[in-house]
């Protein structure tokens, strides 16, 4: 039975990392398509989102025999919870993927009557926060691969600088609308786009979650959140 059990767990792990391998792919052509302006990169990353989806729904199915017929526990049953964690977090990631090579087409269209689009895209540093977002994605998936929770907890810090430069490129791409009605356009589309990169970091952020859950059994989700929280409800206490 042991045995059995291992065997559905191996297999269960080399299809999450073929499907993490296929989402690297697929965030790589389209982070490279925005900054090389080659379209034809695009072309493949909707052709890889159904090898992914295929893979996702393969994942869930795995997950539920191995639940159904070893009732895991400890260390096990964290394993499969993070499975499936990281599972739809790969899913979601090779769909924003897609949005990205999408977005990059309209871009580049509008930005065919725009004569220094170029400096545009390097002024709100919009190719650093792909290639950002691109590694913390590579390194999440590495993190899981290796269970190295030190590699999760520089994805988890890094979330930080994309949303940073998230933040700078909205202030800059509105003021360049503000002042010249040419690139009212092509900025809308490039601060669509800097959303689905947001999230793309914000994804691979969780990837790295999920494996400290898995390995060290810390639910650290949110973390940063519900620290501000407590310490605005302790300052707010204080006041009274």
């Amino acid at each position: 039975m042991q045995e059995h059990f291992m065997a559905e767990v191996e297999s269960l792990k080399t299809n999450l990392i073929k499907m993490a391998s296929l989402v690297d792919e697929q965030v790589e052509r389209a982070i490279n398509s925005l900054e090389t302006g080659n379209i034809e990169l695009c072309k493949g990353v909707k052709a890889r989102d159904l090898e992914v989806d295929a893979y996702d729904n393969l994942i869930q199915a795995q997950c539920e025999n191995i639940l159904a017929l070893f009732q895991p526990v400890a260390a096990d049953l964290r394993f499969l919870i993070s499975a499936l964690m990281i599972n739809n977090q790969l899913e979601r990631c090779g769909d924003i993927a897609v949005n990205i090579a999408q977005r990059v087409k309209k871009i580049w269209k509008s930005m065919s009557q725009v004569n220094d689009f170029s400096s545009l895209i390097s002024e709100a540093q919009i190719n650093e926060m792909g290639k950002q977002a691109r590694q913390m994605i590579k390194n999440a998936i590495d993190s899981f691969i290796y269970g190295d929770t030190q590699l999760a907890d520089s994805v988890i810090k890094n979330d930080e600088v994309v949303d940073n430069l998230n933040k700078q490129a909205f202030q800059i791409l509105v003021s360049k609308m503000q002042s010249n009605n040419n690139l009212i356009e092509p900025a809308a589309h490039l601060i669509v786009l800097t959303r689905h990169i947001e999230r793309l970091a914000d994804h691979a952020t969780n990837i790295a979650e999920d494996l400290v859950f898995y390995i060290e059994a810390k639910i650290i989700s949110h973390k940063k959140k519900l620290q501000k929280l407590e310490k605005k409800e302790s300052s707010e206490d204080q006041e009274l």
